[in-house]
């Protein structure tokens, strides 16, 4: 409990406004006013500190008179006893400069006491009706544009450009941003090494095709040469065949004549 009455006395001596019935405000907001860096076609915003100055649960409401030109979230919301919530007020990419850089917008911020543990999405329809009998303060807002030249003399750090401010939502969204940009750039990098492998290994696989049958058509063209070797050294190496007739003599048997008359 130490912690919240520090918190309370710190409050309260920081922002000792008053309201017009002469007691303290619910909540306070910082900055007093709005300001926005204006540049043709580029959106700019501000951010706006909610401070819950009481023991209560306090519901705000933020109303503008140019509803089309600003995008503003939360636009309705819940701060806790002693807590504060940041309100991001987006002007959107302008396409022509106002006379004079002189802005006639205004902005509300409305606050009332709601019920303990009042969630947002539970607050009646009725809940800024002034007609009600809860009390409503009202806290109104000014709009200025400055240029981006006169962004290094001005002393009011509650407003930066869209895209030179660098906020912890926006680091973090930044963050996260170059976290995709590397986990894509890792992905394209593994997707090439995979393709290089199946490359080098659809070539590796015709190599050796190729080997198998170079080495394949060598064994037959050495086993044809050397048959065809075999056989002509063969063919050198044996006489000529030269065809033998057998021729046998019979020994002549002598005539005899015995028995035999010769005649005369």
């Amino acid at each position: 409990m130490l912690v919240p009455r520090l918190k309370i006395i710190q409050v309260l001596a920081v922002d000792p406004v008053m309201t017009a019935d002469g007691s303290n405000p619910l909540i306070s907001v910082q900055p007093n006013a709005l300001k926005f860096v204006f540049e043709l076609e580029k959106p700019s915003f501000c951010d706006l500190k909610v401070v819950n100055n009481t023991e209560h649960y306090v519901a705000f409401k933020v109303k503008t008179t140019s509803p089309k030109k600003y995008f503003v979230r939360p636009n309705t919301g819940v701060v806790q006893p002693w807590d504060s919530s940041v309100i991001r007020v987006t002007l959107q990419a302008p396409r022509e400069y106002p006379p004079d850089m002189q802005c006639k917008d205004k902005f509300l911020l409305q606050s009332t006491i709601v019920p303990p543990n009042t969630d947002v999405d539970d607050l009646p329809a009725d809940t800024f009706n002034k007609e009600s009998t809860k009390e409503i303060q009202e806290c109104k807002l000014k709009v200025f544009y400055v240029t981006p030249s006169s962004l290094g003399n001005s002393e009011d750090e509650g407003f930066k450009s869209y895209s030179d401010q660098a906020p912890d939502s926006n680091s973090a969204v930044q963050q996260l941003k170059d976290e995709r940009d590397a986990a894509v750039r890792q992905t394209l990098q593994l997707q090439q090494e995979l393709d290089f492998l199946k490359r080098r290994r659809h070539r590796r696989n015709d190599t050796g095709f190729s080997l198998k049958f170079a080495l394949i058509v060598g064994l037959i063209g050495i086993m044809v040469g050397l048959l065809l070797n075999f056989s002509f050294s063969s063919s050198l190496s044996s006489p000529a065949a030269v065809p033998t007739v057998e021729t046998t003599t019979s020994p002549v048997e002598p005539s005899t004549t015995e028995g035999i008359e010769t005649p005369l």
